[in-house]
Protein backbone atom coordinates (compact mmCIF):
# COMPACT_ATOMS: atom_id res chain seq x y z
CA UNK A 1 0.00 0.00 0.00
CA UNK A 2 1.02 3.57 -0.74
CA UNK A 3 0.38 6.98 0.75
CA UNK A 4 -0.45 9.37 -2.13
CA UNK A 5 -1.26 13.00 -2.51
CA UNK A 6 -3.70 13.78 -4.80
CA UNK A 7 -4.08 17.61 -5.75
CA UNK A 8 -6.87 18.57 -7.91
CA UNK A 9 -6.57 21.79 -9.91
CA UNK A 10 -8.78 24.56 -10.61
CA UNK A 11 -11.92 23.60 -8.29
CA UNK A 12 -13.78 25.57 -6.30
CA UNK A 13 -12.32 28.80 -7.04
CA UNK A 14 -15.16 31.60 -7.60
CA UNK A 15 -18.36 29.04 -7.65
CA UNK A 16 -16.93 27.24 -10.79
CA UNK A 17 -16.40 23.19 -10.69
CA UNK A 18 -17.56 22.67 -6.99
CA UNK A 19 -16.87 20.02 -5.54
CA UNK A 20 -17.45 19.56 -1.76
CA UNK A 21 -14.77 17.53 -0.03
CA UNK A 22 -16.92 15.57 1.91
CA UNK A 23 -18.07 14.01 -0.96
CA UNK A 24 -14.77 13.78 -2.60
CA UNK A 25 -13.96 11.85 0.73
CA UNK A 26 -17.08 9.50 -0.29
CA UNK A 27 -16.29 9.26 -3.95
CA UNK A 28 -12.13 8.00 -3.30
CA UNK A 29 -13.30 5.68 -0.26
CA UNK A 30 -15.54 4.17 -3.01
CA UNK A 31 -12.86 3.52 -4.98
CA UNK A 32 -11.58 1.31 -2.55
CA UNK A 33 -9.05 3.91 -0.99
CA UNK A 34 -8.31 4.05 2.44
CA UNK A 35 -7.07 6.45 5.29
CA UNK A 36 -8.98 9.29 2.61
CA UNK A 37 -8.32 12.60 4.44
CA UNK A 38 -9.14 16.37 2.63
CA UNK A 39 -6.97 19.76 3.84
CA UNK A 40 -8.97 22.88 3.08
CA UNK A 41 -11.60 23.33 0.12
CA UNK A 42 -9.10 23.60 -2.88
CA UNK A 43 -8.98 20.21 -3.58
CA UNK A 44 -6.15 18.26 -1.30
CA UNK A 45 -6.86 14.75 -0.28
CA UNK A 46 -4.38 11.82 0.84
CA UNK A 47 -5.09 8.79 0.65
CA UNK A 48 -3.48 4.68 0.91
CA UNK A 49 -3.84 2.38 -2.41
CA UNK A 50 -2.70 -0.27 -3.81
CA UNK A 51 -3.37 1.41 -7.50
CA UNK A 52 -0.09 1.85 -9.40
CA UNK A 53 -1.24 4.93 -10.99
CA UNK A 54 -4.41 6.45 -9.34
CA UNK A 55 -4.39 10.06 -10.90
CA UNK A 56 -6.50 8.74 -14.17
CA UNK A 57 -8.58 6.52 -11.94
CA UNK A 58 -9.66 9.95 -9.32
CA UNK A 59 -9.79 11.93 -12.68
CA UNK A 60 -12.29 9.81 -14.02
CA UNK A 61 -14.56 8.92 -10.95
CA UNK A 62 -15.08 12.87 -10.81
CA UNK A 63 -15.90 13.44 -14.19
CA UNK A 64 -18.33 10.59 -13.52
CA UNK A 65 -19.31 11.62 -10.41
CA UNK A 66 -19.69 15.62 -11.10
CA UNK A 67 -20.10 15.79 -14.92
CA UNK A 68 -16.95 18.03 -15.25
CA UNK A 69 -13.51 17.37 -15.81
CA UNK A 70 -10.83 18.24 -13.20
CA UNK A 71 -7.23 17.41 -13.56
CA UNK A 72 -5.20 15.72 -10.56
CA UNK A 73 -1.73 15.95 -9.91
CA UNK A 74 -0.60 13.08 -7.64
CA UNK A 75 2.23 12.23 -5.84
CA UNK A 76 3.37 9.41 -3.40
CA UNK A 77 4.64 10.57 0.21
CA UNK A 78 8.11 10.28 -0.53
CA UNK A 79 7.77 12.43 -3.62
CA UNK A 80 5.82 14.83 -1.53
CA UNK A 81 8.65 15.48 0.98
CA UNK A 82 11.28 15.19 -1.80
CA UNK A 83 9.64 18.41 -3.18
CA UNK A 84 9.50 20.23 0.39
CA UNK A 85 12.68 19.33 1.15
CA UNK A 86 14.20 20.53 -2.17
CA UNK A 87 12.82 24.26 -1.51
CA UNK A 88 15.75 26.78 -2.58
CA UNK A 89 14.52 29.58 -0.06
CA UNK A 90 14.80 29.87 3.33
CA UNK A 91 11.14 27.95 3.83
CA UNK A 92 11.48 28.19 7.80
CA UNK A 93 12.54 31.82 7.75
CA UNK A 94 10.01 33.10 5.14
CA UNK A 95 5.93 33.72 5.59
CA UNK A 96 4.59 30.61 3.96
CA UNK A 97 1.53 32.69 2.58
CA UNK A 98 4.32 34.40 0.42
CA UNK A 99 5.90 30.75 -0.84
CA UNK A 100 4.33 28.86 -3.41
CA UNK A 101 5.29 25.37 -4.98
CA UNK A 102 3.91 25.16 -8.39
CA UNK A 103 3.11 20.87 -8.73
CA UNK A 104 3.77 19.73 -12.51
CA UNK A 105 2.17 17.44 -14.05
CA UNK A 106 5.64 16.19 -15.26
CA UNK A 107 9.56 17.29 -15.30
CA UNK A 108 10.22 19.57 -18.10
CA UNK A 109 13.81 20.20 -19.64
CA UNK A 110 16.18 21.56 -18.01
CA UNK A 111 15.75 25.52 -18.85
CA UNK A 112 12.02 25.21 -19.97
CA UNK A 113 11.20 28.69 -17.80
CA UNK A 114 14.32 29.66 -19.29
CA UNK A 115 12.14 32.60 -21.44
CA UNK A 116 10.86 34.05 -19.27
CA UNK A 117 13.21 37.35 -17.80
CA UNK A 118 13.01 36.70 -14.15
CA UNK A 119 14.30 40.21 -13.67
CA UNK A 120 10.64 41.64 -14.83
CA UNK A 121 9.11 39.86 -12.32
CA UNK A 122 11.19 41.30 -8.92
CA UNK A 123 11.08 40.94 -6.64
CA UNK A 124 8.79 38.02 -6.98
CA UNK A 125 11.55 35.24 -7.78
CA UNK A 126 11.34 31.74 -8.79
CA UNK A 127 13.35 28.25 -9.14
CA UNK A 128 12.52 25.54 -11.38
CA UNK A 129 13.97 22.06 -9.94
CA UNK A 130 12.32 18.54 -11.86
CA UNK A 131 8.63 18.70 -11.43
CA UNK A 132 7.97 21.65 -9.06
CA UNK A 133 8.30 25.28 -9.41
CA UNK A 134 9.32 27.25 -6.47
CA UNK A 135 7.87 30.95 -6.02
CA UNK A 136 8.47 33.41 -3.72
CA UNK A 137 6.57 36.63 -3.27
CA UNK A 138 7.87 39.30 -1.00
CA UNK A 139 5.32 41.54 -1.19
CA UNK A 140 2.14 38.91 -1.55
CA UNK A 141 1.13 36.93 -4.29
CA UNK A 142 -2.05 38.52 -4.78
CA UNK A 143 -1.10 40.96 -7.78
CA UNK A 144 1.60 38.90 -9.13
CA UNK A 145 1.78 38.37 -12.59
CA UNK A 146 4.62 35.31 -12.41
CA UNK A 147 2.56 32.50 -11.84
CA UNK A 148 0.17 33.10 -14.53
CA UNK A 149 3.32 33.63 -17.12
CA UNK A 150 5.02 30.79 -15.86
CA UNK A 151 2.10 28.44 -16.76
CA UNK A 152 2.15 30.13 -20.11
CA UNK A 153 5.35 28.93 -21.25
CA UNK A 154 5.64 26.99 -24.31
CA UNK A 155 5.33 24.02 -24.75
CA UNK A 156 2.43 24.20 -21.64
CA UNK A 157 2.77 22.22 -18.65
CA UNK A 158 0.05 21.32 -16.42
CA UNK A 159 0.25 22.97 -12.98
CA UNK A 160 -1.59 23.55 -9.57
CA UNK A 161 -0.09 25.76 -6.82
CA UNK A 162 0.20 25.26 -3.23
CA UNK A 163 1.10 27.63 -0.78
CA UNK A 164 4.08 26.18 2.07
CA UNK A 165 1.98 25.73 4.93
CA UNK A 166 -0.54 23.64 2.61
CA UNK A 167 2.79 21.93 1.28
CA UNK A 168 3.98 21.25 4.83
CA UNK A 169 0.44 20.08 6.03
CA UNK A 170 0.07 17.68 3.21
CA UNK A 171 3.48 16.29 3.87
CA UNK A 172 2.68 15.64 7.84
CA UNK A 173 -0.51 14.25 6.63
CA UNK A 174 0.90 12.12 4.00
CA UNK A 175 3.54 10.63 6.78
Amino acid sequence: MTTYAALLRGINVGGHKKVPMDRLRELMSGLGWVDVRTYLQSGNAVFTTDDADPGPLLEEAIAGHFGFEVRCLVRTSEELRAVAAACPYPAAELDPAKLLVLFLEEAPAEGHFDSLDASSFAPDVFEHIGSAVYCYFPDGMGRSKLPAALEAVKPRVTMTGRNWRTVQRLTELAS
